[in-house]
């Protein structure tokens, strides 16, 4: 037992070290390959939790195929962005988002009118940030600011329109699917840090202080949970339009409702066919650029975002170590449990993974799954191997044990291991055969020829007493003991007896007569068969048992081979075998024997009624033999 639990201590602390390997090993920015794993396994949770409405806060003006039409060309002139933002004023929006670069001069005209709009209201003009290949995260020590996207430089809207507006950096972060799975709120250079365009957005919507702490920022008092670099994790609502979206034509031509635009926030972006800034989604394989903005926006505003904040990163790693422990430990301790109790434990976990995420908890599902695969698919492996082996084992020790024990009751005692424990009186028909001449025989033979002779023997009688259905208790040497009656008393079983009897008498003959001469004229066998009360039981200490038969009925039916020998027969029968064989509505074949006669038992008083069995073929003189009554 001690070594079956250091066993089980050593496949945790193994599995245990896996787990907190991968664990560490993504954490740290390897495993990148678990990325695209979590990308879409997210995408599956999303489709699973489904479509859900989004808080009625944000609108969004889309330049789209219907507005390039009506104007002509695209990128639209910037007088027609005047135009729009101004349209959009009058209708008293709470803030007003460009998400389009305005980085480059235009016509001079143009750019006028729409640094005059945007000085209207509050607007907020997106910048984007450029990364470098070359450009590592920062190792120096600044806090809970060292995490944050470092970009080279950043692209900023023309002076001439930033000075009449907020800005706001508008990347995104995909996944290793193309997904965005999260936009991050701060960015940073060496010189000095951005807020993000959401965040700029939201901060100016909702007129509260921002306050940025670890793993988190504050509009007032109201927190809003990032993750450990300040990114903004997306749960999207469902496909494009979701959100609430008007074509920007309907600005210009002033067919808008104005409760699409009044307090509300507005995000103007491109969603025209070419415009290049789409990307994959779970329900939308073309999700424009702008809708995933107003959705950051939305979450930000409305605290409906999903957390995957640091309380959660400590849940997932003692998931990720833990789970693993407890299929292992599963698979270990019971081998029976097998696949299917693991699988209802991986279900239960997937379950409880995709509950969360639909109530706005981000629990890492794929480091889980690489952490507990390995360790499953090894230990369930050496579990089939070693079962495998156990199986083997037990076959080869049940075919050894078939050797030693009847068949019959072998089978009877896998179904009731105590069989016999306490002794049963019942009736039984019993059958002694010996080989008479044998040890003088063995005295002058070949060990390996005496061994062989007698193997022959005792399958002849192994094979006859199968065959008649009975129960070899032992070998006596050059004899054996056989019941008819066990595991179950039978009516029938004095007939088996009989014919088992008459047909052993038969081919033990014939087999002794194909002997060579020089061996078949010193042996010759007798057989004595009786019926009636018996005691069945198991005998023998804790290590070693088998079960024998006793009674008066046993040692009559010894005894009829002296019986047999006195008279110079093969088999002395009892008569009582015989009334109860045909009792039961069976007829013994007595044609082949003499009698009845009158004979006396060794240790009884009175006499015995017997039938005898001469032979077929002449062998040894039975009474020149000094062991022929042996």
């Amino acid at each position: 037992m001690s070594r079956r639990r250091l066993h089980i201590l050593v496949a945790l602390l193994c599995t245990g070290l896996w787990a907190g390997a991968i664990w560490l090993g993504h954490s740290a920015g390897h495993l990148r390959f678990l990325d695209r794993l979590e990308s879409a396994l997210t995408d599956v949770r999303t489709l699973v939790r489904g479509v859900k409405a989004p808080p009625d806060l944000v609108t969004i003006v889309a330049i789209d195929d219907t507005v390039v039409k009506l104007v002509g060309t695209y990128p639209l002139p910037r007088a027609e962005i005047a135009k729009i933002v101004e349209a959009i004023t009058r209708l008293e929006p709470k803030v007003i988002a460009i998400d389009l670069l305005l980085i480059d001069k235009g016509p001079a005209d143009g750019d006028a009118a729409l640094a005059k709009s945007l000085a209207a209201g509050p607007t907020v003009l997106a910048a984007a940030a450029v990364f470098s290949n070359t450009v590592q995260p920062s190792t120096e020590n600044d806090g809970p600011l060292a995490r944050l996207p470092k970009a080279s430089r950043f692209l900023l809207p023309l002076p001439s329109f930033a000075d009449r507006a907020e800005v706001g950096i508008a990347n995104v972060a995909t996944g290793q699917t193309g997904t965005p799975l999260s936009v991050p709120m701060l960015f940073r250079t060496d010189d000095k840090i951005e807020l993000s365009f959401p965040l700029r957005v939201a901060s100016i919507a909702m007129g509260q202080k921002l306050t940025i702490e670890p793993d988190r920022l504050l509009f007032g008092d109201r927190p809003i949970m990032t993750a450990s670099d300040y990114s903004l994790p997306i749960s999207y609502y469902g496909p494009r339009h979701t959100i609430r979206t008007v074509s920007a034509a309907s600005l210009i031509d002033g067919s808008i409702d104005k409760e699409a635009i009044q307090g509300r926030i507005v995000v103007i972006g491109a969603t025209a066919t070419g415009a290049g800034d789409f990307f994959p989604t779970p329900f939308d394989s073309l999700m424009p650029g702008v809708e995933i903005i107003s959705t950051a926006i939305t979450h930000l505003v409305a605290g409906d975002g999903i957390v995957r904040d640091r309380p959660v990163r400590i849940v997932e790693a003692i998931t990720t170590i833990l789970l693993p422990m407890l299929l292992v430990g599963l698979l270990v301790w019971r081998r029976n449990v097998g696949l299917l109790t693991v699988s209802a434990v991986m279900l239960a976990w997937a379950a409880a993974n995709t509950v969360a995420f639909a109530h706005g908890i981000w629990l890492d599902a794929a480091t889980t799954l690489a952490a507990a695969v390995l360790p499953v698919v090894v230990f369930g492996a050496l579990q089939l191997w070693s079962g495998r082996r156990s199986a083997q084992h037990l076959a080869i020790q049940n075919k050894l044990l078939e050797q030693f024990q009847t068949p019959g009751l072998q089978q009877w005692l896998r179904r009731d291991p105590d069989f016999l424990l306490a002794p049963v009186r019942q009736n039984a028909a019993v059958v002694f055969v010996d080989l008479s001449g044998f040890t003088s025989l063995s005295e002058t033979l070949d060990p390996d020829a005496t061994r062989g002779l007698l193997k022959e023997f005792h399958a002849l009688v192994d094979k006859e007493v199968t065959r008649c259905g009975g129960v070899i208790t032992s070998f006596l040497g050059d004899g054996a003991m056989i019941l008819f009656g066990l595991p179950e008393a039978a009516p029938d079983d004095a007939a088996r007896a009989g014919q088992c009897s008459i047909a052993l008498c038969v081919k033990t003959e014939r087999w002794i007569a194909a002997l060579p001469p020089q061996i078949a004229v010193r042996i010759g066998f007798k057989i004595g068969a009786h019926f009636g009360p018996i005691v069945a039981s198991r005998l023998g200490g804790r290590s070693h048992q088998h079960i024998t038969a006793t009674g008066d009925t046993v040692n009559v039916a010894s005894r009829l081979m002296e019986v047999a020998a006195r008279h110079d027969v093969r088999l002395a029968l009892s008569d009582t075998l015989r009334v109860a064989a045909e009792g039961a509505g069976a007829r013994l074949k007595t044609g082949s024997l003499a009698g009845p006669v009158e004979a006396q038992i060794r240790g009884r008083s009175g006499t015995l009624t017997v039938w005898l069995w001469h032979g077929e073929h002449p062998t040894m003189d039975q009474r020149t033999h000094p062991d022929a009554a042996e």
